[in-house]
């Protein structure tokens, strides 16, 4: 079974930088697509950004492209997320997320697996 960890969430002021990473193990991590996903208070989860397993970047969203940047290390396990110039709508908890099949990777409902999520707040 597939599980993933989140990491590196906090409280930022507006204008900085966090980065947060995902682990994964279970099964063979090339193999599936890594997706970040945020859901803020009284919202729905919304589709951030999405590494393939060909190493091709979907596009993200556009509310954070230009400031985001998601990247893999097949020999870690790992999924980044890197969020410059961050805003105080960036506040939200992210959730890292796993899927083995091809689909439209900017819909949940293709991934099969989900952290349990990390929080980012930033402050104005």
């Amino acid at each position: 079974q597939v599980q993933l960890v989140e990491s590196g969430g906090g409280l930022v002021q507006a204008g900085g930088s966090l980065r947060l990473a995902c682990g994964f193990s279970g099964r063979t991590f090339s193999s599936y697509v890594m997706g970040w996903f945020r859901q803020a208070p009284g919202k729905g989860r919304e589709f951030v950004a999405a590494y393939s397993r060909t190493g091709l970047t979907i596009p993200y969203a556009d509310s954070v492209k230009g400031r985001f940047t998601i990247s893999r290390d097949n020999a870690k396990n790992t999924v980044y997320l890197q969020m410059n110039s961050l805003k105080p709508e960036d506040t939200a908890v992210y959730y890292c997320a796993a899927a083995a099949r091809s689909s439209d990777y900017r819909v949940e409902s293709t991934y099969g697996y989900w952290g349990q999520g990390t929080q980012v707040t930033v402050s104005s």
